[in-house]
């Protein structure tokens, strides 16, 4: 009588990785909106949230921070923007210093996280667009589907790798 194989789980080629726990939100930054997701706490599945006004910046800044804490997000994850290459080039620098300041204004209690967002809007713009939503109007949705797309891509990397997504952004006074 032959004994049943039992799986050996070191040879899993798809094993279970630990998932942080917690609502996160995602962000689409753009000169003149900002598109918000959020996740629910098992970090399953993102949803859109809101588009905010880019401008005034202080403004953008401190209703990223009120959304944070309504949604009581431990993290928030800005999509970076990449050349197809993977080079950065003056509008990822823009992203880093907005997200600098988006980390000053959370403080270290809310980290944030710059995730590679490339082809986000692209893909976004084409779900709407799949979905039968109007150009005019997608242009309204457009930034939150967008951050939608972030949020879920780094989520699924978070599943896959069990690591946090994308790089933390460092404050000059190490936090």
């Amino acid at each position: 009588m032959e004994l049943p194989q039992v799986p050996d789980p070191s040879r899993d080629p798809s094993p279970q990785r630990e998932m942080r726990r917690g609502v996160r939100l995602g962000v689409d930054v753009g000169t003149v909106r900002i598109g918000v997701a959020s996740c629910d706490r098992d970090g399953l599945l993102a949803t859109p949230v809101e588009t905010v006004k880019a401008e005034p910046r202080r403004g953008s800044l401190d209703r990223l921070a009120a959304l944070a804490a309504e949604y009581e997000a431990f993290e928030v994850v800005v999509g970076l923007p990449r050349s197809l290459s993977g080079g950065e080039g003056p509008a990822a620098a823009k992203i880093r210093g907005y997200a600098r300041d988006l980390a000053r204004r959370l403080g270290p209690q809310r980290p944030v996280r710059l995730v590679d967002e490339r082809l986000s809007t692209v893909t976004a713009t084409q779900g709407l667009r799949a979905s039968g939503v109007k150009a005019k109007k997608g242009r309204s949705v457009v930034d939150q589907a967008a951050a939608v797309v972030i949020l879920q891509n780094a989520l699924d990397a978070e599943r896959m790798s069990g690591r946090p997504p994308g790089t933390m952004v460092q404050l000059e006074d190490g936090n």
